[in-house]
Parts: structure tokens; sequence; C-alpha cells
């Protein structure tokens, strides 16, 4: 698991985005590693941006204006709205399934849109 933070960085969250980002770059290492030595590992990366959870709403909690930073957060992805943790799941489960059998050092972005823009 890594975060949109390692796609792009955050300069208010720069541990946390280099953590992310060493994530992403571990994650290309690994598959390379496993794919050359014959290995049936895959290794693939999936990147959130805001996902409706505990740990966000104690950030919104925390924040000096909660209602704008839940506003500005979902506001970030043009579909704009929160991600839901099913929709997180659904794509570690593609990667789990044999329908990915030929993925491995990919990056799937889930962010309604956040990263593309």
């Amino acid at each position: 698991m890594s975060s949109v933070a390692g796609l792009v960085g955050y300069g208010s969250l720069a541990a946390y985005s280099a953590s992310k980002g060493g994530v992403r770059l571990l994650t290309k290492a690994v598959a390379l590693h496993c794919a050359r030595k014959g290995y049936n590992i895959r290794c693939n990366s999936v990147h959130p941006s805001f996902v409706e959870t505990p740990m966000l709403q104690s950030i919104f909690t925390g924040a000096r204006t909660p209602e704008k930073m839940q506003a500005s957060c979902i506001t970030a992805a043009p579909l704009g709205r929160l991600a839901q943790p099913i929709e997180v799941a659904w794509t570690i489960l593609f990667l789990a399934s044999d329908e990915s059998a030929f993925t491995t050092g990919a990056e799937l972005v889930v962010d309604g849109g956040l990263t593309a823009a």
C-alpha cells in the first residue's frame, strides 16, 4: 500500500510522501527482482487518495476548521467525493486474482482523478 502522496508529494507531509515514494520504488525493484529470478511472485503498489476511514475522520476532527478541510479533500478529486474503503479493496482483490497474472511493477491509482488533473 502506498498513496498518491508517493506520486506527487505534499510539502506539508514530507516524511509521509518520502515513505510512500519509497514504497513505490521498492515495489518496482521487487517486481523486477522476482521476474528476473523466475519466481512466481508479482509485486504492485496501490495508491489511494482520500478514503473515508476513521483515520481521515480524525484528521478532519483535529483540524482548525474541520468542515473546510473535509470540503477541500472532497473537491480535490474530480469525481467530487471521498473514496470508500471497498473501492480500494476491489483494486487489491483484482491484484490478488488470476485476472492480473501479467501485472507486476505497476502502480494502481485509486484517487477519483486527483493525479490526472
